[in-house]
């Protein structure tokens, strides 16, 4: 019997990888705009020469999604064509895609979105087809990126749809969100069996501060075992000694669901972490209460690399899986955005060191990108620009929006080039 053949992280290698920001919410209520950040950036529009930025910047994978919503405009309607150029610049390019299927939003026409009771099955159907069109040459891919940050901000918080609130509502989208999380890996894997690569990728979130006071230590305790929610189900780690199952109990979710989860664990290939210096690690202070998210965010901490090398070493061991850093940057200047860059790489470089199997390193995004307050803004995308980028954004009286490469280009381009070999999309 043949063995498979080697994944590309299966070199020992440190890795270079870039994002192309792509949060779609397309669905909108009074008050609210919709978010297309591909929409925003232009990215339609300057598809071929932003993924020619890509391999100008020196990485050599890229993790870039599917608008799902305007793929499947309608239902049993699907349409390929914008995804077609996408797939084929890539090829031409010799860039290897980590494919984002659901970055956030559903279609319009999906009622009640995550918490449909067919949400699971057309998200599946989704993969599949995604699989079958491009599995020649896309193997790898992450079925839900950041599913916890999902489950806040449409089950907990309420900004999202469906727009639940509480701990119940989070548990309750987590868990459908498990769901289709589970039917796509198995769809993608049934479809290109060994060939498949799963990159699962979640938000690294930490908790400092007065945790121990008593109006905070019960919150903090369930955030903190919360922020692994949707990755304990899908690898079938929820059991009856598991902290949240009070909670999913208190959401309706019965033995028999967890117990599915149980028997159809999927694994992840390689953990990502998603990891922002200046964002990830939220503040508690005693007698102040904070609902969390943007609209009533708690204060955060500045934990530079001691956060990073926490949370990629607590992924590492909870799922013992080769682990990744699937987004970060720091929203500043260039000089700023170049420390952190250098930090960074360096924080990677001293886990890889002391055994951690650090296998790739990604700066998110690729160009700068619009924040999340403009869904519920009224002014110009201008003012929501979010400095983040290896080229700034530049608006021009036409209209378009320019990208121009700056020093941070520069920089990511010097450490990739010494730190990474040439990886390419499958042949």
């Amino acid at each position: 019997m043949t063995p498979p053949a080697p994944k590309w992280f299966d070199d020992g290698e440190l890795h270079f990888s870039l994002g192309i920001e792509d949060t779609f919410v397309p669905q909108t209520r009074e008050g609210e705009r919709a978010i297309d950040e591909y929409e925003l950036t232009q990215h339609y529009q300057q598809l071929e020469t932003d993924l020619e930025l890509v391999s100008e910047a020196g990485a050599n994978l890229l993790r870039w999604g599917v608008p799902w919503y305007r793929v499947a405009p309608e239902p049993g309607v699907w349409d390929w064509s914008w995804v077609d150029r996408a797939i084929a610049k890539m090829g031409e390019l010799g860039i290897r895609p980590i494919v984002d299927l659901i970055h956030y939003g559903t279609p319009l026409w999906l009622d009640q979105q995550f918490a449909h009771p067919d949400y699971a099955l057309h998200a599946a159907e989704f993969a599949q087809r995604f699989a079958a069109r491009y599995g020649d040459t896309v193997t790898d891919y992450t079925p839900v990126n950041e599913p916890m940050i999902h489950a806040l901000f449409s089950g907990e918080y309420g900004y999202w749809p469906p727009y639940r609130e509480g701990p119940d509502g989070l548990a309750s989208i987590a868990s459908a969100l498990a769901e289709g999380f589970v039917l796509t890996q198995q769809a993608i894997a049934d479809q290109l069996g060994e060939r498949a690569t799963f990159v699962h990728v979640d938000a690294g979130m930490r908790y400092v501060g007065d945790t121990d006071a008593p109006e905070h230590a019960a919150t903090v305790a369930r955030l903190r075992h919360q922020s692994y929610l949707v990755e304990d189900l899908v690898t079938g780690a929820v059991d009856d000694d598991h902290p949240l199952l009070p909670q999913l109990r208190s959401a309706g979710i019965s033995d028999e669901r967890l117990t599915w989860f149980r028997h159809n664990a999927v694994r992840p290939d390689v953990m990502g972490v998603n990891y922002y210096p200046l964002n990830s690690t939220e503040v508690f202070e005693a007698g102040v209460h904070h609902r969390g998210g943007f609209a009533d965010p708690r204060p955060t901490f500045d934990a530079g690399a001691e956060g990073l090398r926490e949370v990629l070493s607590s992924y590492s061991e909870r799922y013992g899986a080769p682990v990744m850093l699937t987004e970060t940057c720091v929203t500043g200047s260039v000089e700023q955005r170049i420390s952190w860059l250098d930090r960074s790489v360096e924080a990677i470089h001293g886990l890889r060191a002391g055994g951690i199997p650090v296998v790739g390193y990604t700066w998110w995004p690729l160009f700068d990108m619009y924040e999340w307050t403009y869904r519920h803004s009224t002014g110009p995308r201008a003012d929501h620009l979010l400095t983040m980028g290896l080229f700034d954004l530049m608006e021009t009286p036409s209209g378009r929006l320019d990208r121009r490469r700056n020093p941070v280009a520069d920089r990511f381009a010097e450490l990739a080039s010494s730190s990474t070999p040439t990886v390419r999309a499958p042949a």
